[in-house]
């Protein structure tokens, strides 16, 4: 890429609207329109990270490093130099096409009765929350045409992932959950496999703004989970999509002091109380307080509820959960 496109780059993706797309919130104004603020980079516990917006850099007097929007998305992602372009470009055109194409989805959900079925099957029931996490349903044949209407090229459709290399479109029979920077896809089918995300990372732990200041955080594995739990009165919740956090998603459960309680899947073989374990150990060495919550056996937190539970007997597996 030439120096004119790098330049040109970093003009259309300003650094403090990429910071706090990323969650990172200003403490302080200073002279000149910069900004002061926590580090995003290290554990930081007092403002040390400046922001210059006029000239879009940044410096930390805490770990030292600086640079432009390049720069932090290297380090923050933990990528090199061309995966921070690539990391780039999808970041500044996929937000359009994954609003509208969500947009779609939520449209059709309620013309589908299997979905509402399947939703119904799952514990997910209340407008509120259907509203909340913005779900919608891919009965597949529809995208590729309603985002022509709009002004997307097909090559654009495919690079974001929405659609096939043979034209289709990528999302067919599947609950659609809107993410930050992708969709997930649940099949409703027995037939395709369970599980599908958009090419591009995952993000951050699901609706983190809405529980980065409680001081006690419930993290479950999967969005059905989040959504049982969210449904039963718990608004505390967040959510990994699975059990290896990246690295962003650790740094957000460790930018302040508060207590995890870990609601892994009580798998039979052991796995998901395996990850949280592991991972309640790396938290404890950021200083965070983790506890481990047992599930029944061979319940994730969205089947305890779906099966009979209640709030009142999750409340007592928070209370017995261990350190």
């Amino acid at each position: 890429m030439s120096r004119q496109a790098l330049e040109e780059l970093k003009q259309q993706i300003p650094l403090l609207e990429y910071l706090q797309a990323q969650d990172w919130q200003p403490a302080r104004h200073l002279n000149r329109g910069r900004w002061m603020g926590l580090c995003p980079l290290h554990a930081d516990h007092k403002p040390s990270f400046l922001v210059d917006p006029g000239k879009s850099l940044f410096y930390c007097y805490g770990c030292g490093r600086g640079g432009d929007v390049i720069r932090f998305v290297e380090l923050y992602h933990e990528v090199k130099f061309p995966q921070a372009l690539a990391l780039l470009h999808q970041w500044r055109g996929l937000a359009p096409l994954l609003l509208e194409a969500a947009g779609l989805y939520r449209m059709q959900l309620n013309r589908h009765g299997e979905a509402m079925a399947y939703l119904h099957q799952r514990g997910v029931r209340s407008p509120e929350l259907i509203e909340h996490m913005r779900i919608g349903y891919a009965p597949g044949g529809c995208l590729r045409g309603w985002l022509a209407q709009l002004g997307h090229a097909l090559p654009a459709l495919r690079q974001a992932g929405l659609v096939t290399t043979a034209g289709y479109d990528a999302f067919i029979h599947r609950i659609v959950f809107p993410l930050e920077g992708n969709l997930y896809g649940r099949s409703i089918s027995t037939s395709a496999p369970p599980h599908r995300f958009l090419p591009g990372a995952k993000g951050g732990l699901y609706s983190w703004q809405q529980v980065r200041h409680c001081p006690e955080v419930i993290l479950v594995e999967g969005l059905f989970d989040y959504a049982a739990l969210w449904e039963a009165g718990f608004r505390n919740v967040t959510c990994s999509l699975g059990t290896h956090l990246n690295a962003r998603q650790f740094r957000q459960l460790c930018d302040a002091s508060r207590t995890v309680y870990l609601t892994f899947d009580a798998d039979s073989n052991g796995s998901g109380q395996q990850a949280a374990q592991c991972l309640s150990r790396s938290l404890r060495e950021r200083g965070i307080t983790a506890r481990l919550v047992s599930l029944p056996e061979g319940h994730d937190p969205n089947s305890f509820f779906v099966s009979g539970g209640n709030a009142h007997e999750f409340h007592r597996l928070l209370e017995e959960a261990c350190l």
